[in-house]
């Protein structure tokens, strides 16, 4: 089975919910913060690329660095600076990735302010699969105290015309599924091929 927008196997993601997410202890560790909607609610970007295959390449960005990866779903919050930065806060390395269920992206970093990040990716329709891979990399290099080039990223100027009211849409429905009492949990991810 593929998926006719990617041409990839299409893939599924098993998420457990471990409780709630602490402080780690280890250096070399990034933290990426999924919001209140992703994977549960919604199962792919805006521009349709299954949330599955974005964990999955960013999981593989942050490992083939060497690096460690913990998933947490923030629930309080639809916000993504919040989301990035409170990821960055929990991590060993004081790094944070954080992505909304629309594809939206931001690497942070602990020391930052909250609106500062260390690259951000707002048009959530140019992002690719290599694009999270990218990132997931370039968060884990951070992480090791390197200073990787910024991720390239497409710039279409007609992109928030054509998908402005869709992502707003999108961003009510996430906004819709907060737990404001929820705060952040700790995940166990399994990405599997779907049917196996």
């Amino acid at each position: 089975m593929t998926s006719t927008e990617t041409g990839r196997p299409e893939r599924t993601a098993e998420i457990t919910e471990k409780g709630p997410a602490g402080r780690g202890e280890r250096e070399d560790e990034v933290v990426l913060g999924i919001s209140p909607a992703f994977c549960s609610f919604f199962t792919k970007t805006i521009s349709n690329i299954p949330l599955a295959e974005v964990l999955r390449e960013v999981m593989a960005g942050v490992e083939e660095q060497g690096v460690s990866l913990r998933i947490v779903r923030v629930k309080d919050s639809s916000d993504l600076a919040k989301i990035a930065h409170r990821a960055a806060r929990l991590s060993g390395s004081g790094i944070g990735v954080g992505i909304l269920s629309r594809g939206t992206s931001m690497i942070h970093q602990k020391d930052l302010a909250k609106l500062s990040n260390l690259e951000l990716f707002p048009q959530a329709p140019l992002l690719t699969p290599e694009t999270f891979r990218a990132i997931g990399s370039n968060a884990a290099q951070y992480a090791k105290g390197d200073s990787p080039a910024p991720v390239p990223v497409q710039n279409d100027f007609m992109a928030r015309p054509r998908y402005q009211a869709k992502a707003a849409l999108l961003h009510l429905k996430e906004t819709e599924m907060i737990e404001p009492d929820g705060g952040i949990v700790e995940l166990d991810v399994s990405i599997r091929r779907a049917g196996s």
